[in-house]
């Protein structure tokens, strides 16, 4: 791919509409054909600077700040790939909810939320085709490229300004479902325990409960179980990385189909019944929308493969036993 020539020093204005973005966030818009590791790696080098200072990419911005934008070498555009009518019929199959403000979408899993790492589209990107007149779509939180379900998008900078708000006071309401490995112990409603997040070299991200985290909170509650499996109900008080799928191991009864933090034995046993894919669905969200004030609760409907390899599991147990 051909890269453009690098563009000279910017100096950018923090105006009220980008005002309380994070400042990866911010850039990303800057440079629309910059990968985001590459965002991060200027940041990282103090090449990024805000009010001419030193700055981290979870900083928000305010209005006024004034935010330094080095040279960096940007792809050239690539050739875009026809929005055709079966993908277009494909991404509304994915929209829950729709208003002139924001919409929701039912993320499949192993859809990235955005393009980057060796991949030209995203959720973010698929939407975008699908609402051209939406020019200020983005984004208003994460899901890991394996979970799936629900998962917000504004269609306005004072929406998405307002939403952050309410991720960052915790105040959102995100209720998820799993299955996890083994009997979900009775005692065991709720995980309390500070997680540490590691970027290893290869890029790759690792979490891990420790003491130097940062406070993570995970409530349980369990809807079936059996000796080899657990339906369990997750609802997240912090939105930490990797956190549901941290927590359960640390309980002792780690996500099915989870490769990196889950158990091989019983991972095993469910691709047995089934599974090819993380037993991780983000269920249910309510928000206050904040163009009316009203408190909106939407349903991501459970993949119907939960039930299937939850049957499946404990109908061997059963035979066996």
């Amino acid at each position: 791919m051909r890269n453009s020539a690098p563009s000279k020093v910017r100096l950018v204005t923090v105006s009220e509409e980008d005002a309380g973005q994070r400042l990866d966030n911010f850039l990303m818009r800057q440079l629309r054909r910059v990968p985001r590791a590459l965002v991060y790696r200027i940041v990282r080098k103090g090449q990024v600077r805000v009010n001419k200072k030193r700055a981290r990419v979870s900083d928000r911005l305010r209005v006024g700040d004034v935010v330094r934008i080095p040279p960096v070498q940007q792809a050239a555009p690539a050739p875009q790939r026809a929005f055709d009518e079966a993908a277009r019929t494909r991404f509304e199959a994915l929209v829950l909810y729709e208003d002139n403000d924001l919409m929701a979408l039912n993320k499949p899993s192993g859809m990235a939320v955005h393009g980057g790492s060796g991949l030209s589209w995203g959720l973010i990107e698929l939407a975008r085709a699908a609402r051209p007149r939406a020019r200020r779509l983005e984004l208003v939180h994460r899901l890991d490229r394996d979970t799936s379900g629900i998962i917000l998008l504004a269609k306005k900078a004072s929406v998405l300004k307002a939403l952050h708000a309410q991720v960052r006071e915790h105040r959102l309401k995100k209720i998820y479902q799993a299955l996890v490995a083994g009997r979900w112990p009775r005692g065991c409603a709720l995980v309390d325990a500070p997680l540490l997040k590691n970027t290893l070299q290869s890029g790759e991200r690792i979490v891990r409960v420790s003491s130097e985290g940062k406070p993570s909170r995970s409530r349980f509650r369990v809807l079936a179980a059996c000796e080899r499996v657990s339906r369990i109900e997750v609802r997240i008080e912090t939105g930490r990385t990797h956190q549901i799928r941290v927590h359960t191991l640390h309980a002792g009864h780690p996500v099915l189909g989870d490769e990196k933090y889950g158990d091989a034995g019983a991972n095993r046993q469910a691709r047995a019944c089934g599974l090819r894919r993380l037993a991780l669905h983000a269920w249910r969200l309510g928000f206050e929308h904040p163009a009316t004030g009203q408190w909106l609760e939407l349903e991501a409907p459970v993949p119907q493969l939960f039930t299937e390899v939850f049957e499946c599991l404990c109908q061997q147990k059963s035979a066996t036993g």
